[in-house]
């Protein structure tokens, strides 16, 4: 069993890995398009490889989650999990073209090779020679559609494994970890709000009800809930980010510089440390909203208003290291580093299908979601000895 603390031996798959990823990056997952031509490319591969396939598509059949299973599947088991979408790569500050995969400099770049296909890559290169070990427990090699806008496909793996036989004891979520381990991550609610004002000519801006200012006040409203939760808490220090979040990321308003603005809309997220109160803060949040300014809105107008829809959210992930099935794994983790403030699919896995979860994974999430995103090649190495490590705790070599 390897070290993972310090200086490793290079890994024999290391080059499969590297190829495999690259493969990875050059299919356009972007969360937009099909994920399709991928999934078949994975379950391909992996079928050969004697796995047990399942798909499952979404209502539009141009998006799939993948389930490759290997082993006994009267035993309780252990999902390696990840997602094939990326976001978009947008923008023209990339040094080279975002799916085509450039190694250079002791890493390899390209849309998704951090976030997350470095780690779909090493699971392939680790399962080629799967047919040596004789697994005492199965592994569900688990591959989803859609986390980046809101961990859509999850949920159908999730209760797709909780309805087996012998669901699965336990994940492991391949996202951007450093191969440290992680045992909590928060949760997500994303909002979008809406204001309905009234226009005209904006030499009579009095006479109306002016969405975008009535938005802005709103904006202001969220940014000061943020401050309270900077300064207040609650505080978790083993987050990344030690308290909750509120902030503003998108706004849409107006027509012409010369027209009252009838309409405004904006999206908004919380990310909490604590998913209990979490629903509470923001109803509380949206109350005082409508408390200030709709009052204000209806007088220039009965038909003024506001109005809130949630767009999609997800739960926290706990922290598994007090279950059982973590104990009979503890040997073969690696170094604990606390708790993430960026999503993952682990919550999911756990609410939805009763699966506790931890977040391992290769490549750094400083470097997701930006131009010339990259995985260091060091981390894909450390990877394969980690899944060398798992495999030969749930397996016999032949």
């Amino acid at each position: 069993m390897k070290d993972l603390s310090g200086a490793i031996s290079q890994h024999p798959r290391l080059g499969d890995a590297k190829d495999h990823l690259k493969t990875l990056i050059g299919f356009d997952t972007t969360s937009r398009n099909s994920n399709l031509p991928l999934i078949d490319h994975m379950a391909e591969f992996l079928e050969v490889l004697g796995g047990k396939i399942t798909r499952l598509q979404d209502e539009t059949g141009q998006k799939a989650n993948l389930i490759a299973r290997f082993g006994p599947p009267e035993i309780s088991g252990i999902v390696l999990s990840g997602h094939t979408d990326v976001v978009p790569a947008g923008g023209t500050n990339w040094t080279t073209p975002p799916f085509d995969a450039d190694e250079r400099d002791g890493r390899i770049f390209g849309r998704g090779s951090c976030d997350m296909k470095a780690f779909a890559a090493c699971v392939m290169a680790a399962m080629r020679d799967i047919d040596q070990i004789e697994l005492s427990r199965p592994l569900y090699l688990c591959f989803s559609y859609d986390e980046e806008v809101g961990c859509l496909g999850a949920p159908q793996i999730a209760r797709y494994l909780k309805e087996l036989d012998v669901p699965p004891s336990f994940a492991v979520i391949g996202e951007p970890s450093d191969m440290k381990l992680v045992a909590g991550q928060k949760g997500k609610i994303a909002m979008r709000a809406t204001f309905h004002g009234t226009s005209g000519h904006s030499s009579f801006a009095p006479a109306h009800v002016n969405a975008v200012a009535y938005a802005a006040r709103a904006v202001s409203m969220i940014d000061a809930r943020a401050r309270r939760y900077e300064t207040e808490g609650p505080f978790d220090p083993a987050f990344t980010v030690p308290h909750a979040t509120c902030l503003v990321t998108m706004i849409d308003g107006g027509v012409a510089t010369n027209v009252t603005p009838d309409r405004c809309s904006f999206t908004f997220e919380l990310r909490s440390i604590d998913e209990l109160a979490a629903q509470a803060d923001l109803d509380e949040l949206l109350t005082e909203i409508r408390e200030t300014l709709e009052p204000e809105m209806k007088a220039g107008h009965p038909d003024a208003g506001i109005r809130f829809e949630r767009i999609f959210a997800y739960p926290a992930m706990g922290d598994a290291r007090g279950t059982d099935a973590f104990a009979e794994l503890r040997p073969v983790m690696p170094e604990y580093s606390g708790k993430v403030s960026y999503g993952s699919e682990g919550g999911v896995f756990e609410v939805e299908g009763g699966i506790p979860s931890i977040i391992v994974g290769p490549g750094s999430i400083e470097q997701a979601h930006k131009a010339d995103e990259f995985v260091e090649i060091d981390q894909l190495n450390r990877c394969l000895h980690f899944l060398d490590n798992l495999l030969d705790q749930v397996g016999i070599q032949k």
